[in-house]
C-alpha cells in the first residue's frame, strides 16, 4: 500500500510540476483551445453553406460539426500528450528526472491524466460555443458521446506512445512525426464520410482504425438510428491492442535510450 501511494504521490508531482507552467503562462492555455475553436467556426460556416446552398438535412449539418470536434479530441489527446514529453526533452530534463526514484510507468500516467486535461480545457469550449453559433450541440448524442469520447481519447494516448517510441529511438529530428501523425489517419478515419465511400482497398484499414467506429455510430444518431454497441466493443478492442503494441514499443525505445544514455542528451 505504502509502494502505491508512493507512485500516486510521484504522478501528481508531476501533474503538479505541468499545471504550474500554465498557470505562469496564459498564452499556453489559450493556445489550448484555440485550434479546436477555429475549426468549429471554419467547419460551421461550411455546413451553413452547404446547407443554404443544396438543402443538406440536419443529420448531414450535425455530422460536420461533431466530427469536426469529436476528432480534435484524439488530435488534442495526441499532441497534448506529445508537447509534455517533448518539452522534457528541449529542456534536456529527462536525466534529471530519471535520477529519481520516478519509474516510467509513472511518467506515462502522469501525461495521460494532463493530457486529459488539456483535451477537456482545448475542446470543451469549442463544443459550448457550437451550441450558440450553430444552435447544435455535440452532447445530444447522449450516453454515446461520453464513450466516443473515451475512445477517441484512448485513440490518443496509443498513437502518442508509439511517437514518443520513435523520438527516444531517433531523438528529435523524429519530431516533426509528432504533430502530423493523427492528422494522417483522418482520411481513413470516416470523420466526415462513411466507410464506404472508400476504395475497396482502403476500408479494411479503415475498419481495422478505432476511431472509425466512432464516427460512424455519430452519424447513426444524428441520422435516428440505434448505435452499434458491438462496433463499439470492437473500438475498445482495437484500442487495447494498440495501446499494449505502444506500451511495449516505449518500454523498448525507453530502455534502449537509457542504455545509450540518450536519457542525458536528448538532441538531435
Amino acid at each position: 500500500m505504502k509502494q502505491n501511494n508512493s507512485s500516486l504521490s510521484r504522478i501528481l508531482a508531476l501533474c503538479l510540476r505541468h499545471l504550474y507552467l500554465y498557470k505562469n503562462s496564459k498564452v499556453r492555455l489559450i493556445e489550448i483551445a484555440y485550434w479546436p475553436t477555429l475549426e468549429m467556426i471554419v467547419w460551421g460556416f461550411v455546413t451553413l453553406y452547404l446547407t443554404n446552398s443544396d438543402g443538406t438535412n440536419i443529420g448531414a449539418f450535425g455530422a460536420f460539426i461533431a466530427g469536426a470536434l469529436l476528432w480534435n479530441v484524439t488530435i488534442r489527446s495526441q499532441l497534448g500528450y506529445n508537447f509534455l514529453f517533448l518539452e522534457e526533452m528541449w529542456s534536456r530534463n529527462l536525466g534529471h528526472l530519471f535520477v529519481s526514484p520516478l519509474r516510467p510507468f509513472e511518467w506515462v500516467l502522469s501525461l495521460f491524466t494532463m493530457s486529459f486535461a488539456r483535451t477537456v480545457v482545448g475542446v470543451m469550449p469549442a463544443m459550448i460555443m457550437a451550441i450558440y453559433f450553430y444552435d447544435f450541440s455535440v452532447f445530444s448524442l447522449g450516453i454515446a458521446f461520453i464513450v466516443f469520447f473515451i475512445s477517441l481519447m484512448i485513440t490518443g494516448w496509443w498513437l502518442g506512445l508509439f511517437m514518443q517510441a520513435l523520438i527516444l529511438r531517433l531523438g528529435l529530428g523524429a519530431e516533426a512525426l509528432a504533430w502530423t501523425v493523427a492528422f494522417t489517419l483522418s482520411p481513413v478515419s470516416a470523420v466526415f464520410y462513411p466507410v464506404d465511400i472508400l476504395p475497396a482497398w482502403l476500408q479494411p484499414i479503415s475498419l481495422s482504425i478505432p476511431p472509425t467506429y466512432c464516427f460512424e455510430g455519430m452519424r447513426a444518431i444524428l441520422h435516428d438510428q440505434s448505435i452499434d454497441w458491438h462496433a463499439m466493443g470492437i473500438s475498445f478492442g482495437l484500442n487495447a491492442l494498440y495501446m499494449i503494441l505502444g506500451g511495449l514499443a516505449f518500454i523498448w525505445a525507453f530502455n534502449d535510450a537509457r542504455r545509450r544514455g540518450a536519457l542525458l542528451g536528448g538532441g538531435e
